[in-house]
């Protein structure tokens, strides 16, 4: 049994929001459609940045009541799971690389009764999402190397893309298909017609500022 093919969401990063508004920003982009809140969680040791921790998204939670999508970028991962679900997030989403036993991590994001989600990075084989498959509720292609934002896509994942697409359909499971990275009008397209239904984009949607929120999110969606 095929999955069936969700229209394309937009989950605006607030890595690329202005942080002194950041409780504005939230609702700013809320108010303009977007479909879930993305939160780039990075430690200065698993990538090379440090950005937020729980009590962050606990003060952002009752901004918004879109879905929390929560990437951590952190290592090791599992000691800190407990507190970012207490925060509020909805989706967490974790490395293989950033803990010794995967699906043990998976089974602790469920036991919070959060969704799970895993990240494969630029060279981070397929493979390690697949073996999961049957127990996250969402994939994450990161189309950059994971630690900043402002890079530009690397257009060898649509590939590992495809590939996932083909994996999820298969699975007769409604699992989200994402894409971060380098998100824009031309590469937004690229990614969606690689089989992609959840696009993470920074710079794209907060440019401009909140009277462009609208616009830049429909842009994305290809309803520009």
């Amino acid at each position: 049994m095929k999955t069936v093919k969700q229209p394309p969401r937009i989950a605006p990063s607030i890595l690329a929001a202005d942080f002194a508004a950041l409780g504005e920003e939230v609702r700013a982009v809320t108010a303009a459609g977007a479909d879930y809140i993305h939160i780039d969680v990075m430690d200065g040791h698993f990538v090379p940045n440090l950005t937020i921790g729980p009590a962050v998204i606990g003060a952002l939670r009752p901004c918004s009541d879109l879905t929390f999508d929560v990437h951590l970028m952190i290592s090791p991962v599992d000691p800190h799971i407990e507190a970012f679900a207490e925060a509020g997030a909805d989706i967490i989403t974790v490395h293989p690389e950033a803990g010794p036993h995967l699906h043990r991590t998976i089974q602790s994001i469920k036991a919070c009764g959060k969704k799970a989600g895993v990240s494969i990075n630029p060279a981070t084989p397929v493979a390690a999402a697949i073996e999961v498959l049957d127990e996250v509720d969402l994939v994450l292609v990161m189309s950059v190397n994971p630690g900043f934002g402002g890079q530009a896509f690397i257009s060898g994942v649509l590939a590992k893309i495809r590939a996932l697409r083909d994996a999820i359909d298969g699975s007769g499971r409604q699992i989200d298909l994402e894409v971060d990275g380098g998100i824009n009008g031309r590469t937004a397209s690229l990614a969606l017609e690689a089989g992609a239904d959840v696009l993470v984009a920074g710079t794209a949607v907060f440019g401009g500022g909140p009277e462009r929120y609208a616009d830049n999110i429909r842009e994305l969606r290809g309803r520009g």
